[in-house]
């Protein structure tokens, strides 16, 4: 939007505090290449176009906001003298990107001086080449610091998610060893056990019985029911008490496997009216062999199988084989975060899952969003645990109108009301030295809002605090690729 032009006073000007320093030269050379204009209410520039004024307010009332989840938010509010705003960083020429931060809007006729891009630069070099290269270093200093402890925070998390991961590889891969070793003895056994049946005096229509006993033996440890302790202690006794019967030795080893397998007196009745009286004995040890047999490789099978699961849980997280902006369930990205994170959330603290799984796919950053719900899950399990270590975390996802919700509540000490409108801020932490770097916030703050277009609050007393997400239904892709690391240029 443009104003009415009007004529620039050096007196004037010089009487504003940005330039009240200026020499009558310096004064004469910003009205001659800057000028006065007069806006009436309305926009005077929007927030994401070329930044290619600096304004300096003479009189009137200006607001600033910045665009939140589709809406304009109101940050500033003033009608003091000499504010500023507009292509504040114009002296770092294509360094960074030229675009205003902030709307600026008036509500009166308000006069400005306006100076074009350009010529502030141009201006600030020729004038301050001290304050220039002070200002260029804080600004790059500012963004490589916060960036180099950015990167430490997503390397503090990962060495986290890493301990956890191999945790939780560690218990399923150790237990296929143990099988496989024992599965291997097993095997062994029965070899022994086959060549001392092909030695004995048993009959074809024998053998051909018992291994017929033996594959519906298989059969049925694939369809054993699940038993209570006190069912399988009964069923292990009677069992006990027919091996004996029947003269078999060390029934009371043979029972627990037999029970585990899913078999009862009757099926061993089975067996003993299929084959002949003086082989039942061989019979029961062979048909044992091949329980355990069966058994141990039901075991390897649901290792490897959680050790897969787990495999493809970290791929979920990491989307390293996925598109970096797609349509996603949000429950699935939390699962896999759920999951990673299992070792460092503990036995102690219960873990509650509140998904409404009607709720629509959105469009997202997955990678990033997973990296959100691990800052927030990882504060809400150091509260926790700060109280004491045993709570509950409750993860919530629902439909707030237009939008969608993702809450993570804990039953820690809650955050303070004197720290609460700091936590967003980068380098705030409330953790012990060493433990944290005060960023997990800021870096999800800037994720949901400025990638995601959304929103993320806290409200929080003691024993119930809620972090809150919420995400449009329809949002589009931010322009870069990463987080916007730009802050409100507000007029100060």
């Amino acid at each position: 939007m443009s104003g009415r032009i009007m004529p620039c006073s050096p007196r004037e000007i010089s009487s504003l505090f940005l330039f009240e320093k200026l020499s009558p030269e310096q004064l004469g050379r910003l009205c001659s290449e800057g000028r006065v204009e007069l806006f009436e209410p309305g926009p005077v520039y929007t927030e994401g176009d070329p930044a290619t004024c600096f304004f300096v307010m003479i009189e009137g009332t200006v607001v600033m906001s910045r665009r939140v989840a589709g809406d304009d938010v109101e940050v500033t509010r003033t009608d003091q003298r000499g504010v500023y705003a507009g292509a504040m960083q114009a002296y770092l020429g294509d360094r960074v990107r030229q675009v205003y931060t902030n709307s600026m809007r008036v509500t009166v006729p308000t006069r400005f001086f306006v100076l074009p891009a350009d010529i502030f630069a141009e201006v600030m070099t020729d004038w301050f080449p001290m304050a220039v290269h002070l200002l260029e270093g804080l600004f790059f200093g500012s963004k490589n610091t916060q960036a180099a402890i950015g990167q430490r925070e997503r390397l503090l998390a990962l060495g986290s998610l890493s301990a956890g991961l191999t945790h939780e590889l560690n218990n399923p891969a150790a237990a296929a060893v143990r099988a496989t070793a024992t599965l291997r003895e097993r095997v062994a056994k029965m070899r022994r056990k086959l060549a001392f049946i092909a030695e004995g005096p048993f009959s074809r229509e024998a053998l051909a019985s018992l291994m017929e006993v033996q594959e519906r033996t298989a059969e049925r440890v694939a369809k054993a029911p699940a038993l209570s302790p006190l069912e399988a202690a009964d069923r292990e006794d009677l069992l006990t008490g027919w091996l004996d019967d029947h003269g078999i030795d060390n029934g009371w080893q043979l029972a627990p496997t037999f029970v585990q397998a899913g078999l009862d007196v009757d099926w061993l009745a089975q067996v003993a009216a299929a084959v002949d009286e003086e082989i039942l004995p061989g019979a029961v040890g062979w048909l044992n062999y091949t329980i355990e047999t069966e058994l141990l490789m039901n075991e390897i099978e649901d290792s490897t199988a959680r050790i897969s699961h787990l495999v493809d849980a970290a791929k979920q997280y990491s989307q390293l084989d996925r598109a970096p902006y797609r349509v996603v369930d949000v429950h699935e990205l939390l699962d896999s975060t759920l999951l990673m994170l299992s070792g460092k959330i503990g036995a102690d603290i219960e873990v509650v899952k509140e998904y409404d799984r009607a709720l629509p796919p959105v469009p997202a950053y997955p990678a990033e969003l997973n990296q959100v719900w691990t800052n927030l899950i990882d504060n809400a399990v150091s509260a926790i645990n700060s109280a004491g270590g045993a709570g509950t975390l409750t993860v919530r996802t629902a439909l707030d109108r237009e939008r969608l919700l993702v809450e993570f509540r804990d039953t820690g000490p809650g955050v303070p009301p004197e720290i609460k409108d700091r936590i967003f801020d980068p380098f705030f932490t409330t953790k012990p030295v060493g433990e944290g770097t005060g960023l997990g916030l800021d870096i999800s703050r800037r994720i949901v809002v400025n990638k995601h277009h959304g929103t993320l609050h806290v409200q929080s007393v003691p024993g119930d605090t809620r972090f809150q997400v919420l995400l449009p239904l329809a949002a589009e892709p931010s322009e870069s690729s990463e987080p916007s690391e730009e802050r409100a240029e507000e007029a100060v």
